[in-house]
């Protein structure tokens, strides 16, 4: 296939991708890399259209070299669903919602754990371990047992409960912990160090290949809108690999020529009782700092210190996006209301982008006619919420 190597955004050192890497010798994440070139004269956008309806259909921009280590459960090519009735009742026109609540296991994190475990498998990994606030443990979890491979999660007690069944279905040593995710975090990192290079670190970031699944998103939007983007894209941000992976996907589209007109705003949504990067942002700073005393029903977004700091920070700046939190009483509001009125019920970490397109309507931020996409990034039935 067409990865090249991989690349450190803060130092730009380059690694070798034919082997397992973990950050940087400076600390940051690494990104993967494609002879973009070689891509464009092997492959054009009619070529893509005509495959089949999943992500992997965009294998030429993906890391995994052999078919025969694909690990799938048909993840990808989620709706992209207009907000006909709730748009205009906020003052936007060309709302649109991609819908990743359909994707295997209920959630977005399934495009991740997919191409992850797929070139886990493919670099001869057997075990591998990471802290999560519920939804990628359970994917990990499920697409490590679809490849054959072992995973250890460990998860606050206060994620939801069926990504904890989620866990125990697919076999993994399952892991529960007081606090948040980053307590977590430490108790994966103990393991990993007691483990003498047996288990293989895929938190958030700390591998370079979760992101390419994220990306994925980025991929079919544009292509969803016929090869171009929308003014403006909300995305829930806790740990931001989405964020930064749509932000990687539409600069390599643009690099091959595929894409037309100007890149989107990108608006990175946290909540107000977690908002680290809207802090950073709004400080004018390029890293966060921890967030005390984390907490909000968004659960998944709940991260108080984001490895990828710098990278989220990035893609809104150089897309001359913003960021902005929400209160959670609004975001239930919200919720319930997009539901009354499309029939939908988002996941919480959803919701708080209708909470941000109303605010950001209201501010003039957001203009009338422009086209909007909001991620929901999992199936609201997951989430145990009292909505009475």
């Amino acid at each position: 296939m067409f990865l090249t190597h991989l690349d450190c955004p803060r130092c730009g050192a380059q690694h070798d991708a034919d082997r397992p890497q973990n950050l940087c010798t400076c600390g940051s994440p690494l990104l993967a890399r494609y002879d973009l070139p070689a891509i464009a004269n092997a492959v054009e956008p009619g070529d893509v259209e005509r495959r089949g309806a999943d992500l992997w259909r965009y294998r030429e921009l993906l890391p995994v070299r052999s078919a025969e280590h694909v690990t799938t459960l048909g993840e990808g090519w989620t709706p992209l669903w207009p907000a006909a009735r709730y748009g205009p009742a906020i003052g936007l026109n060309r709302l649109l919602v991609k819908d990743e609540g359909l994707l295997p296991t209920g959630a977005f994190k399934a495009r991740g754990a997919a191409v992850g475990v797929s070139r886990a498998r493919e670099l001869g990994i057997r075990h591998v371990a990471m802290p999560t606030n519920g939804n990628a443990g359970a994917a990990w979890a499920t697409y490590a047992a679809r490849a054959g491979l072992a995973a250890t999660i460990a998860m606050p007690h206060g994620a939801p409960v069926i990504t904890r069944q989620e866990c125990l279905v697919a076999g993994a040593d399952l892991h529960l912990v007081e606090g948040v995710i980053s307590d977590a975090g430490r108790l994966i990192a103990a393991l990993i160090a007691d483990a003498d290079g047996a288990i293989f670190d895929v938190s958030t970031l700390k591998e370079p290949y979760r992101i390419e699944g994220k990306k994925t998103m980025g991929l079919e939007i544009a292509e969803q809108l016929g090869w171009r983007t929308p003014d403006v894209i909300l995305y829930p941000t806790g740990g931001g690999v989405g964020l930064i992976g749509i932000h990687k996907a539409l600069l390599e589209l643009r690099t091959l020529g595929w894409l037309q007109g100007e890149l989107p705003r990108l608006v990175a949504v946290q909540s107000t009782g977690c908002a680290p990067v809207v802090k950073a942002y709004d400080a004018g700073l390029r890293q966060v700092e921890a967030w005390p005393d984390a907490s909000t029903v968004a659960f998944g977004i709940n991260v108080p210190k984001p490895l990828g700091d710098e990278l989220i920070l990035d893609a809104i700046a150089e897309s001359d996006g913003t960021a902005i939190a929400v209160d959670d009483a609004d975001m239930l509001a919200d919720l319930r209301e997009f539901g009354r009125l499309e029939g939908l019920m988002l996941c919480p970490e959803g919701a708080t982008c209708l909470t941000a397109a109303r605010l950001l309507r209201e501010r003039g931020w957001l203009g009338a006619d422009d086209e909007v996409v909001l991620l929901n990034t999992g199936a609201g039935v997951k989430y145990p919420l009292d909505l009475a």
